[in-house]
């Protein structure tokens, strides 16, 4: 039976007067599952409204009110972390551990925000002039929004409105259309734990719902993940309309193999990074940089690994890599394979040729080995679960093909010298960069993204960044004399 997602606007559900619907896939087996409607202007409204009425009460709830929810709200996602996965898993199509997982680190956002009362706390200076003080504080911006990719459901949304709920704001999120059911998840969980209504608004739609989020007057900040090209057209168009902006945008990460590496520690980690989630995370290591003579065995451990991994339904005991997530990103990658057999480069491990029963949308893992930098599998972000190897001479000759590339999400070296990490790690124009470690994803305490066309804004998302984001300062100068003697003073004044 097809059931339809419908919107969640201060409390309540609706589809508003939207007749557009798109499908929600299951991945693992091609059936259409639910149907989607797609948020109108109206729609988008109704939720800054819901926001707007309930901003008043929520920017002057205690913040230890806040922070009890948060606590309340992390419990409940703990209880029902499994229901949560399932959900993902089923309409992502992610294997299931994985599909845990990007909860857990959805948890770790929440604990982040628990602690909101010390990460509000300002500064004082006492006696900064003659019977002056001088102390700051933050305060929240008002009706903020995220736009949110389907490649984690769960976990790019809760890098956005658990930080901005705390921070004394209220929310509406823009899901993907594709797997929107964790978010309507997520939002039960926030009612359960005692959140009023219409401090979270969930919006379901596309470049319709997107546009009117943008150009709205009464939202004041917008936070997005997606691909660069949609980045920088939030970041364009929320920007003119006065709003503040962070747009993360896409990546092709690379990880450098020096010579003196463990190789069968970085072959069994690059197949980690680049098949996990069938290669559809902005973190995947898409991108092997063999250094010197390590490529001809690195790239035969590598071959041999993803010839083994086993790929079949995210729900299924055994499965290591479901498929992806529709139709069209199936066709997409297929014609990447092709194109990189076009241009010359050497096809270890044809994905394509991956049999899984039913009609789901599988590609396997894929191996290229002589890439260059022209090639269309090197320059583009395929998104898919496909390898590209380049061999280069030097690590200098690796730092600078790192450095040359348009995007700078993140990047990994394996190798075991230590002053070969630190000239890595403080010449790769990158902003997040693995020793060792294939997917160098900040813990939550910390801010993650990028640099160059994989960031447009100012601030990074949670962490102490993403305080920031989500509040606005004030400095506060006080004076209280027993009576004045000076007279007016016209020149500028001077600690004294």
């Amino acid at each position: 039976m097809i059931k339809t997602i419908e919107h969640r606007i201060g409390g309540r559900s609706t589809i508003g007067e939207s007749s557009r619907t798109v499908p929600v896939w299951n991945p693992a087996t091609g059936e259409h599952q639910a149907d989607v409607y797609l948020a109108e202007v109206a729609d988008v409204d109704a939720a800054v409204q819901a926001a707007r009425a309930a901003l008043p009460g929520w920017a002057e709830t205690s913040v230890m009110r806040r922070s009890r929810l948060m606590f309340a709200f992390r419990n409940l996602v703990e209880k029902y972390h499994d229901d949560l996965a399932r959900i993902i898993s089923a309409e992502h199509g992610k294997v299931l551990d994985d599909a845990r997982a990007e909860v857990v680190r959805g948890m770790e956002v929440i604990e982040f925000a628990c602690g909101i009362p010390q990460l509000l706390k300002g500064e004082y200076s006492d006696q900064v002039s003659t019977d002056v003080d001088l102390f700051s504080f933050r305060q929240p911006l008002g009706v903020c929004a995220g736009i949110t990719p389907f490649n984690f459901p769960a976990l790019v949304p809760l890098w956005m409105h658990p930080i901005a709920i705390a921070t004394g704001n209220t929310f509406v999120l823009k899901p993907s259309e594709r797997d929107p059911s964790a978010s309507n998840f997520l939002a039960d969980l926030y009612a359960d734990a005692g959140l009023p209504d219409g401090v979270l608004n969930i919006v379901h739609g596309d470049k319709v719902a997107v546009d009117a989020i943008l150009d709205h007057p009464d939202i004041a900040a917008v936070s997005f993940v997606g691909s660069t090209p949609i980045a920088q057209y939030v970041h364009e168009r929320a920007t003119r309309e006065g709003k503040r902006v962070q747009a993360l945008g896409g990546a092709k990460n690379h990880a450098v193999v020096l010579p003196d590496a463990d190789l069968d520690q970085a072959a069994d980690h690059l197949i980690a990074a680049a098949y996990g989630s069938s290669g559809q995370r902005c973190m995947a290591i898409s991108v092997a940089v063999a250094v010197g003579d390590v490529a001809d065995a690195l790239v035969e451990r590598v071959g041999k690994l993803a010839q083994a991994v086993q790929v079949g339904p995210g729900l299924e005991a055994g499965a290591e890599m479901g498929p992806v997530v529709s139709p069209d990103a199936l066709e997409r990658i297929r014609d990447y394979i092709g194109s990189g057999v076009d241009a010359g480069a050497d096809l270890v491990v044809d994905g394509r040729e991956i049999d899984v029963q039913g009609n789901g949308f599988f590609v396997g893992p894929t191996v290229f080995d002589h890439v260059t930098p022209e090639m269309d599998v090197y320059r583009n972000e395929i998104f898919g679960p496909v390898l590209v190897v380049v061999r280069v001479g030097s690590l200098d000759e690796a730092i600078s093909l790192v450095n040359r590339n348009p995007w700078a999400n993140g990047t990994a070296i394996f190798t075991r010298s230590g002053q070969a990490a630190r000239v890595f790690q403080r010449s790769v124009q990158v902003g997040m960069i693995g020793v060792n470690v294939p997917v160098p994803v900040p813990m939550a305490f910390y801010s993650f993204g990028g640099w160059k066309d994989s960031l447009f804004g100012d601030h990074h998302v949670h962490g102490p960044e993403g305080v920031a984001f989500y509040t606005r300062a004030k400095a506060v100068t006080t004076r209280w004399p027993e009576e004045s003697v000076d007279g007016p003073q016209l020149t500028f004044p001077t600690a004294v």
